[in-house]
């Protein structure tokens, strides 16, 4: 059986046995096997939207059940369970989200169009390409209508407005802040630094092409593929870029200009920034 296959029974049979807790609402699939964007080493990532918290204990018995090895209530980020099942050896992780909550973040860009600085759009972008695998009340098939709107141009311009000008023309902007860590031989300043500046770069270049943001990995591919809005010669800039970080960090904010000129030129163009 493939791995697609294997997939995709274990998140019906995972999805029904979460879908039959009282406290319930929802569960999904996501992630990038549920977007298509998997590979061997791609987690199964299924969302388990709740009216209330599932106890602990429950949560535990469920993964525990299954699993040669489980880690429950992990809250680095969202509230999870991991766990590899036994037998087929697919990596699973479980996220518990109050349906208040998404409801607000949606609310918060959809309606509100409220940015963030860098991956502000991503949540969006997780429900939009989600699968109910249980949805008895019809509440999940509702948000995903709200999901699978249009691009808002107020959020799109939101974003620009937000990230673009720490790009590089504040004083405290990245392409600034990595001269100034170059001139101190602050490497691990640089690393952090250019990191910062490729996040918000990328949240303007999605919004420039009016896509949700698909998250912090395989950017560029989806950038090839999606963006028909793309500086030129962009993706071998990021190369370069970075091969500098952690070497020489003046050429890492030279290299920083380059590709927000090339940006500029398309914002310009677009009417997002001025010219």
């Amino acid at each position: 059986m493939s791995r697609t296959n294997t997939a995709a029974g274990n998140a019906f049979e995972i999805a029904a046995i979460y879908g039959a807790l009282p406290q319930v609402e929802a569960v999904a699939l996501a992630g990038s096997l549920g977007s298509g964007m998997g590979d061997a080493s791609s987690d199964l990532d299924l969302y388990v939207y709740v009216r209330e918290e599932i106890p602990t204990a429950v949560r535990r018995e469920i993964a525990e059940a299954r699993a040669v090895w489980a880690e429950v209530d992990n809250r680095f980020w969202e509230t999870g369970d991991e766990w590899v099942e036994a037998g087929s050896g697919l990596g699973i992780d479980v996220m518990f989200r109050r349906k208040d909550w998404i409801e607000e973040q949606l609310d918060r860009l959809l309606r509100r169009y409220e940015a963030a600085i860098g991956y502000t759009t991503c949540v969006w972008h997780n429900v939009r390409t989600s699968h109910p695998l249980h949805d008895p009340s019809g509440w999940l098939a509702a948000i995903l209508r709200l999901a699978g709107q249009t691009y808002p141009e107020p959020l799109r311009r939101a974003i620009v407005a937000k990230n673009h000008p720490i790009l590089r023309r504040n004083l405290s902007s990245y392409t600034r802040q990595i001269e100034r860590a170059a001139s101190r031989g602050d490497r691990v300043s640089i690393n952090h630094r250019t990191a910062a500046f490729l996040a918000s770069y990328f949240d303007i270049l999605f919004a420039l092409n009016r896509l949700p943001h698909p998250g912090e990995k395989r950017l560029v591919a989806f950038a090839r593929e999606r963006c028909e809005m793309k500086p030129e010669g962009m993706e071998s800039a990021i190369g370069a870029l970075l091969d500098q970080v952690g070497k020489d960090g003046k050429q890492a904010s030279e290299i920083c200009r380059v590709l927000v000129d090339g940006l500029d030129f398309l914002l310009r163009e677009e009417g997002l920034v001025e010219r």
